[in-house]
């Protein structure tokens, strides 16, 4: 059997994975051959949920040309608010507020439907010639000079970088002896889309409750996306009621600010949990995305993170491949995960540290997070600064996240 060949090998179809294919494509060009691979890419899955992207994440979009196909559909996140209340409470005050923009007429955030963005990806990782194999990656040996793949249609491929994009659960990493270092919750998100009969006006809304935060995120026509965190047992009991029962449920947290609700399309949860891989490289062979880290969805970073471990990884490889020097190696990929590691250790530990705080019945720490929600409130240059650290506009940048083709 002939084997073939590619200068890089993705596995995994996802954001990630499709938007690391993109910019290497349109930065080294016609010459360096590109492949993902994922049977998901013959037809992909349902999913429920929209992601908010972040400045920083929307510029890389931008960059590749991705974005101006989707930004109709986006919606600006034009501020957002913080309550911290117990389930029955009558009145949720409201502790903490952001809002402005990273630059005149640029939100921090804005929030897209999964679905339209995937295809997106798709289309122009098709446009742009990347090769795109409908089948897995289920082995490969790494040797001096290229890493040799199989794959789940029986054919064998060579390249000289395989990048692992397929998720929490990575097969690949697996693989590639590479252990996770994490814990589960015992928590999981409900997510799903909301129509209400009132105008959001932009506004994100994060109820912290016992159970976990609840958050109502605007999306364009009188929609919302919620991201519902309940025990895991609650939420696999909410998720199967009957709509009347589910609706009340749903009504009970959501509140009749925006009128009048109706769910639209599936209820879907997720378990959730905090992982880092020990490494995020080993021989020929780096991970992205999910499948380096998995966090707390309570501050809407997760997609981000992984957007900048591909704008960090794009560029170390474009670089080293400009220069005529071996894209896969060490020295890359130590140039990859140096910039990548204390990033992704600061998020993990933040949003870690956020829902053991606000997801417990504890009065006093109740009081005492109130306490300190509101004096954040009171100072405008800290919030600008959490504004700018969400956006991921803070530290050494990669140039497609400040908006620089490579």
């Amino acid at each position: 059997m002939t084997e073939e060949r590619t200068d890089i090998l993705i596995g995994g179809g996802g954001f990630a994975g499709l938007a690391l294919a993109v910019a290497l494509r349109q930065a080294l060009g016609p010459l360096f051959s590109v492949t993902v691979a994922d049977p998901s890419l013959a037809r992909p899955p349902i999913d429920a949920r929209a992601s908010a992207i972040a400045a920083a994440a929307r510029r890389l979009l931008e960059t590749i040309g991705v974005w101006q196909v989707v930004a109709a559909e986006a919606q600006d996140i034009v501020d957002m608010v913080v309550t911290d209340s117990r389930l029955d409470d009558a009145v949720r005050p409201v502790f903490l507020t952001f809002g402005g923009d990273v630059e005149p007429g640029e939100p921090f955030a804005q929030m897209i439907e999964n679905g339209p963005l995937l295809a997106a990806l798709v289309s122009r990782a098709r446009e742009d010639g990347v090769v795109l194999a409908e089948t897995s990656v289920v082995g490969f040996e790494a040797g001096p000079e290229q890493v040799t793949a199989a794959l789940g249609d029986g054919r064998t491929l060579a390249a000289r970088l395989l990048v692992a994009a397929d998720g929490v659960r990575s097969r690949l990493r697996d693989l590639a002896g590479i252990a996770m270092i994490g814990w589960e919750y015992g928590q999981s998100a409900i997510v799903a889309t909301v129509a209400h009969s009132r105008d959001h006006h932009g506004r994100a809304i994060e109820h912290f409750l016992p159970a976990g935060p609840f958050a109502i995120l605007p999306l364009k026509n009188n929609r919302s996306s919620l991201v519902w965190v309940e025990e895991g047992a609650e939420a696999a009991r909410i998720v199967m009621l009957p709509d009347p029962e589910f609706h009340a449920e749903l009504e009970k947290r959501f509140g009749l600010h925006l009128g009048e609700l109706t769910v639209e399309g599936p209820r879907q949860t997720f378990p959730l949990g905090f992982g880092v891989a020990r490494s995020f490289i080993g021989k020929r062979f780096a991970l992205v995305g999910d499948a380096a880290h998995r966090i707390h969805p309570i501050a809407g970073q997760g997609l981000n993170l992984g957007l900048r471990d591909v704008a960090a990884l794009a560029e170390a490889v474009t670089d080293a491949a400009r220069l005529g020097l071996d894209p896969g190696g060490a020295d890359v990929l130590d140039r990859y995960q140096r910039w990548r590691r204390f990033d992704t250790m600061a998020m993990g530990v933040a949003t870690d540290g956020l829902n053991r705080l606000f997801s417990n019945r504890s009065d006093l720490l109740r009081l005492m997070r109130d306490l300190g929600l509101g004096l954040v409130d009171r100072m405008p240059a800290l919030k600008g600064r959490f504004i700018r650290e969400a956006a991921g506009l803070t530290g050494e940048v990669p140039k497609l996240l400040r908006g620089e083709a490579l």
